[in-house]
């Protein structure tokens, strides 16, 4: 299971619900102008804060995101990366000393 795709999912799925919720945002706002209940200005006021808000938003879902995952895979069970590489060096040092052994046998 590749971690990372996982997360990249995610990560998208979260950029493209704030690109639809600000289309949608958009779209209200140029209705409103059609209106005539919001002037022109005030809607890209609107449009602009709103923006910058969805904006400032995915990156605390995106962290958000990224820690759930984390803790869901340690729920697993899952090795994180440098577990992963601390046992690949402990298993490169046995095989050393397993040779060693072995050479010393040989002799």
């Amino acid at each position: 299971m590749d971690n990372n795709n996982w997360m990249k999912q995610l990560l998208m799925l979260g950029i493209g619900t704030t690109s639809v919720v600000a289309d949608k945002v958009r779209e209200v706002s140029d209705q409103l102008v059609k209106d005539g209940k919001l002037d022109p200005e005030q809607a890209k006021a609107v449009m602009d804060d709103m923006v910058q808000q969805l904006k400032s938003e995915q990156g605390s879902w995106e962290g958000n995101v990224q820690r759930q995952m984390r803790n869901m895979l340690q729920d697993l069970g899952v090795a994180r990366q440098s577990e992963v590489d601390e046992l690949r060096g402990r298993i490169d040092r046995l095989e050393r000393q397993v040779r060693d052994l072995e050479n010393k046998l040989w002799r």
